[in-house]
């Protein structure tokens, strides 16, 4: 069983240099509860939708134990909604989660494992300084991307929420796993 400790939503569209010209990568924590619908949280954005947003992607989760692994690796704290994410959970394993397992967050809201993130040169220039150089490549490589989720209940959430794993298919490869693949396949 694992815990939500924040949702987050877009904070503000800041203009960056990539083809759409802004980003909403910046999330910041909502106080209290925040409605799920099938394409996200309630207040959130997607600036690109092509790569990020619809129902395969309607969230981003990340885990604390590897937002604690990025800030030891850069030496500086990294807030929930820093990777981009709208869920940071503790007590799940969301990189070696299998595709199409099942969670319940809280009460009502359930959602489904879908794919992992691939790492941007968005996410490089939010990252910024001389951590920015190589960035996507060091993110890869760390095999931490976090999965993207399909709502299959909406509801509401609220930080602090329970997170408990529905169902996990039999033999389905984890995030990591797939992702693993999608970067030997890139190198091939």
């Amino acid at each position: 069983m694992g815990s939500l400790e924040a949702a987050c939503v877009v904070h503000q569209l800041r203009s960056d240099s990539g083809n759409v010209g802004v980003t909403a990568i910046d999330k910041r924590p909502v106080d209290g509860p925040v409605r799920v619908r099938p394409l996200g949280l309630y207040a959130d954005a997607q600036a690109d939708r092509a790569h990020h947003g619809g129902a395969d992607k309607a969230l981003y989760a990340y885990s604390a134990a590897d937002a604690e692994y990025w800030e030891s690796e850069l030496g500086r704290p990294l807030p929930a909604g820093w990777f981009g994410e709208n869920l940071r959970v503790s007590g799940i394993d969301v990189s070696g989660a299998p595709i199409g397992s099942r969670w319940q967050i809280g009460a009502q809201v359930v959602v489904e494992v879908t794919m992992p993130r691939t790492p941007c040169q968005t996410f490089a220039r939010w990252v910024g300084g001389a951590d920015a150089r190589g960035w996507v490549k060091r993110f890869a490589t760390a095999l931490r991307p976090g999965a993207y989720l399909r709502v299959v209940t909406p509801g509401s959430i609220l930080a602090g929420d329970t997170i408990t794993v529905l169902s996990q298919p039999a033999g389905a490869p984890t995030i990591a796993e797939v992702f693993a693949g999608s970067l030997s396949s890139t190198r091939a």
